[in-house]
């Protein structure tokens, strides 16, 4: 469901406090002060959001040398560094990508608008505004961009979003729906927050309180183990090294958690169709 200004401003958003988390400007007090009190609890939250980014921009140029030249983002979020537009323009020099940012918040989709109206490609990179949970009503707005051809392959993009949808909303339909509708050699990219084999009890009791915390936001969600996050790829094909921790995930000099991935708590895959 789409949401209004007015009802995304008296509560965390997690969105914002993504962005406050990774280093971004686009949050207010009332996110800056969950975002403490969830580092006071878990300290390694903030660096496992940017892992979360890390992952998204090694994937996306992953995808782009293999020849991907269309991306649609959905949940996308606020527009920070390592955009998906700029980092597939960098790993295709010819800068023939196209790319749809899509987000149910009105402000994330404010400040995508002005970022791309500043800094992209007007003919080829869009911002609209639509829900993962209604798939019909966003790919035809994807349709209506006209930058999407969906008879060649597509790079699905679903960042950092999976856990904020709890099972009870049927996310399992909705991604039925969106890789019947990609074209074969699409590419699917998504992460998720698990709380699986904690380290010991006090971290499952703080992992715990993270729920609860989040529950008071405008995005409550719940984590996933391995087998429950794969079933969101269907029969596609994982690519190598598979669903692992996102630090693991084709790692380079900057990859946080390298040295202990699964501290990240993140699990990552981007799986090819047939």
């Amino acid at each position: 469901m789409l949401r209004a200004v007015e009802g995304s401003l008296d509560r965390p958003s997690a969105a914002r406090v993504y962005d406050y988390f990774i280093g971004g400007n686009h949050n207010y007090a009332i996110d800056r002060a969950f975002g403490d009190k969830v580092r006071a609890r878990l300290p390694l939250i903030p660096d496992s959001a940017v892992a979360c980014r890390q992952f998204l921009g090694r994937a996306v140029r992953y995808a782009s040398k293999a020849g991907i030249r269309q991306y649609v983002d959905i949940g996308s979020g606020l527009p920070t560094a390592g955009n998906v537009h700029e980092v597939a323009d960098e790993a295709r020099p010819e800068q023939d990508t196209t790319v749809v940012y899509i987000d149910n918040e009105p402000i994330a989709l404010a400040h995508s608008q002005l970022l791309l109206a500043d800094t992209a490609d007007p003919d080829r990179h869009r911002a609209i505004a639509g829900d993962l949970l209604e798939p019909i009503d966003l790919w035809e707005r994807v349709a209506e961009t006209g930058v999407i051809d969906f008879e060649e392959p597509v790079a699905l993009v679903i960042n950092a979003v999976l856990h904020f949808i709890k099972d009870e909303q049927r996310p399992h339909p909705a991604l039925d729906f969106y890789r019947d509708q990609l074209a074969p050699g699409s590419y699917l990219i998504m992460c998720q927050l698990t709380d699986e084999n904690p380290a010991d009890d006090e971290e499952r009791r703080a992992l715990d309180d993270l729920k609860a915390y989040y529950e008071t936001t405008t995005n409550p969600g719940q984590y996933r183990s391995r087998e429950e996050f794969l079933k969101f790829y269907g029969d596609f094909e994982l690519v190598e090294p598979g669903l692992v921790y996102a630090p693991e995930w084709h790692p380079d000099e900057n990859a946080l958690f390298a040295d202990a991935p699964s501290k990240s708590r993140i699990l990552a895959a981007v799986a090819r169709k047939p």
